[in-house]
C-alpha cells in the first residue's frame, strides 16, 4: 500500500508529513513524498555527478533531506520529483502511476492553529482526484499511528464509497470505527423529524458495518446536533489521534472529489485531520486507502 505526499519544506509540508506518518504506522502503508516541480523548471537530474548543482537542484535536494528527515525511522518512504503544470496535477499524476490509495496534502499556512484554511493547491485537488485526499489541518505534529476512524454518515442514504473505505481501514488494522450524523437545526423543515431521520439511517449503517466487521470490533454511532454544522462538531468529543472521513457531494464527477456546502462547513470546523473520499470511487484498480 502507498500514499502520495504533497510535499514542499515548509510548515505545511511537515504538517502533511505528520499526518501521513500517523496514516502509514496504523494501516502498513509506504510513504511516496512528491515535490511538484513546475514543468517549464530546467532540470538534469536530482543527483549530478561530478558536475556542478544549479539553484533549481539545490532547491530539491534540500527538500528532500529535508522532507525524509521528518519520516519516522519505522515508516518506509521515498522521494521523487515531479514536473507538471500544477501542483494538483502533479499529486494526481503521481498516484494514478504508483497506483495509491490516498493523496496527503497539508492544510494552506495562513489560518488558525489546527484549523483549516483551503488554498488554491488543495482546492484543486479536491475537485480533480479520483482517488481519497487527507487534509491535514495547520500545526498537525502528531505522527504516532491513528488510534479511531470517524465516519460522516449523513441523514441519508448514499456515501457508499466512504463507508466501503472507513470499515476496510478499520478492520485492517482493528482501529476503533465511530459513525456520527451531523443535524443543522437551522436548516428548513422539523428539526425532530431531522433528527430522527440522522438516528435511523446512523443505526441502519451502524447494523450493516457491524456484520462485515469481525466480532467484538468496537464500533459506535453518535447524532450530534446545533444550530449550525460547527455547533454539532463542537457537541462531539474527539480524540487526538483521530481522523474523519467524509464522502464527496452527490454533485461530484463520477470517482472525481467535489466537497460539498456541509463537507466544506464540517472542514473549517474540524480540530482533527479529514479524509476526503470520492463519490463512487472504487479499490479495484488501485490500493485500499487511509
Amino acid at each position: 500500500m502507498r500514499y502520495v505526499v504533497g510535499y514542499t519544506p515548509s510548515d505545511r509540508g511537515a504538517d502533511a508529513v505528520a499526518l501521513a506518518s500517523a496514516l502509514a504506522r496504523a494501516q502498513g502503508a509506504q510513504l511516496d513524498l512528491v515535490y511538484v516541480v513546475d514543468r517549464r523548471t530546467p532540470y538534469v537530474a536530482l543527483h549530478p555527478e561530478g558536475s556542478g548543482v544549479s539553484a533549481a537542484e539545490q532547491e530539491m535536494l534540500t527538500a528532500e533531506r529535508e522532507g525524509l528527515s521528518l519520516i519516522p525511522k519505522d515508516v518506509e518512504a521515498r522521494f521523487h520529483v515531479r514536473h507538471a503544470d500544477s501542483h494538483a496535477a502533479g499529486l494526481i499524476d503521481a498516484a494514478l502511476d504508483y497506483e495509491a490509495g490516498l493523496i496527503v496534502v497539508g492544510a494552506a499556512s495562513a489560518g488558525l492553529f489546527k484549523r483549516y484554511t483551503i488554498g488554491s493547491a488543495a482546492n484543486a485537488l479536491l475537485h480533480a482526484s479520483p482517488v481519497p485526499v487527507a487534509l491535514a489541518p495547520r500545526g498537525y505534529h502528531r505522527t504516532e499511528p491513528i488510534t479511531r476512524l470517524t465516519l460522516a454518515v449523513g441523514q441519508r442514504p448514499g456515501a457508499e464509497a466512504a463507508i466501503d473505505v472507513a470499515i476496510a481501514a478499520a478492520e485492517r488494522r482493528g482501529v476503533p470505527l465511530r459513525l456520527v450524523s451531523l443535524v443543522e437545526l437551522d436548516v428548513e423543515g422539523d428539526s425532530g423529524e431531522n433528527i430522527n431521520a440522522a438516528h435511523i439511517h446512523a443505526n441502519t449503517v451502524l447494523t450493516a458495518a457491524a456484520h462485515r466487521l469481525p466480532d467484538g470490533h468496537d464500533v459506535t454511532v453518535e447524532v450530534a446536533h446545533g444550530r449550525t454544522i460547527e455547533e454539532a462538531i463542537d457537541d462531539l468529543d474527539w480524540d487526538e489521534g483521530e481522523i474523519m472521513i467524509v464522502g464527496s457531494s452527490r454533485l461530484a464527477e463520477k470517482n472525481k472529489l467535489f466537497i460539498g456546502s456541509t463537507a466544506h462547513k464540517v472542514l473549517l470546523a474540524l480540530p482533527v485531520p479529514m479524509v476526503v473520499v470520492p463519490r463512487d470511487y472504487s479499490r479495484m484498480h488501485v490500493s485500499p486507502g487511509v
